[in-house]
């Protein structure tokens, strides 16, 4: 359970760390701010809901959780590409969905 939670705790800090870039990108480009919001939140709440669910439930939040964490990685992308952001302000966030998405890939098959 530590390691189900540990996951949780940092899709959180992806969504905090978020928070300024998000306001930026909005400034330039409302839709992709809130699809970029949209794909944050998913990756929060499939994995709390992952955590209630049976196994075959749990495995699929778990897996769209991993897809939304990617999907926030790529509104950075676009974002940096079309200079709304610069590239150095969302690396750090790359490390952080990284994990989110290979521990949910790892909790995903356990189950």
């Amino acid at each position: 359970m530590e390691t189900k939670t540990n996951v949780y705790d940092r899709a959180r800090i992806v969504v905090r760390d978020l928070g300024p870039l998000l306001h930026t990108i909005r400034e330039h480009d409302k839709s992709l701010a809130d699809q970029l919001k949209r794909a944050a939140q998913s990756v929060v709440l499939n994995i709390a809901e992952a955590r209630g669910n049976d196994a075959g439930n749990a495995r699929a939040r778990f897996s769209t959780a991993c897809g939304s964490a990617k999907e926030v990685r790529a509104a950075l992308n676009v974002a940096s590409d079309w200079g709304y952001i610069e590239a150095h302000t969302a690396t750090p966030l790359d490390g952080k969905l990284d994990e989110v998405c290979a521990i949910t890939w790892c909790l995903g098959r356990r189950l």
